[in-house]
């Protein structure tokens, strides 16, 4: 039965692509339980068992979301294993998925209440599940039932919110002369983002050297000439390397985690 819900909406994430059914049955799933949930496709593009993309992706979209979403997401290289799968309530919403770290960026930002290893299978789709395909079978169910009203003590164990996985990328080390970051994310047209934030370079100069390449601050991309490299605050609050045009990443070779120094004038 079908309860009363603050609920707003079902925001998914994952690394299936479009190309196969994933997707389409995980929503399958959700809306043979409750069809009237709005779904909301955050992405799908993932590169395949990328977590530092999904911790990224998803830090970065939450706080546009509204109130009471569930975000569900499922970018799981240990499935199958005896990795955890979790739900967590926070103060703006719930979070459905593996417990690999990949809601790390989001708990660094926003605060946990409770969270509950998903043990309950009432409310898995099948209690025999597919060792390969969590997202069907668990989650997207679970987040379902969530966003249906079913409280979330109802769905598991209750378990400690400082035992959850924490991803282990590297505060910046800050000194007089610069900042020792490294790469978070790179999007798809190549973009380089570190996790030095807008905050700790406020009212400062900089640049960044890369394979003795000199790399000039700036405001926006068309600051330099088409073809030219700048670091530059991008809309996610993060100091980011571009190309005018171009395709930082591939022109650079970086990847992610690598470590980058921005020099402070």
């Amino acid at each position: 039965m079908i309860k009363q819900s603050k609920i707003t909406a079902i925001a998914l994430l994952s690394d299936f692509g479009l190309e196969d059914g994933y997707v389409g049955i995980m929503k399958g799933v959700i809306a043979a339980i409750n069809p009237s949930i709005p779904l909301i496709d955050l992405t799908h593009h993932i590169p395949p068992q990328q977590i530092w993309a999904a911790r990224f992706c998803l830090m970065n979209a939450y706080p546009y979301f509204p109130k009471h979403t569930v975000f569900l997401a499922v970018v799981d290289p240990g499935v199958g294993s005896q990795r955890r799968s979790v739900a967590i309530e926070c103060s703006q919403g719930y979070l459905v998925g593996p417990d690999n770290g990949l809601f790390s960026g989001i708990l660094t930002q926003y605060q946990a209440i409770k969270a509950v290893s998903l043990t309950n299978t009432d409310y898995w789709r099948v209690q025999d599940v597919s060792s390969t395909f969590h997202g069907r079978d668990i989650f997207a169910p679970v987040a379902a039932y969530l966003a249906s009203g079913v409280p979330l003590e109802d769905l598991g164990n209750p378990i400690p919110i400082n035992s959850l996985v924490d991803f282990p990328l590297v505060s910046p080390q800050i000194t007089e002369k610069n900042i020792q970051g490294s790469l978070q994310y790179i999007d798809h047209f190549g973009n380089l983002i570190t996790n030095i934030s807008s905050h700790q370079v406020k009212d400062k100069k900089w640049f960044i050297v890369v394979d003795n390449k000199t790399i000039k601050s700036g405001l926006t991309y068309s600051d330099v000439a088409p073809g030219e490299m700048i670091t530059l605050i991008g809309s996610h609050g993060w100091v980011e390397i571009a190309i005018n045009g171009g395709n930082a990443q591939e022109k650079l070779q970086l990847q992610w985690g690598d470590k980058i120094t921005l020099n402070l004038q």
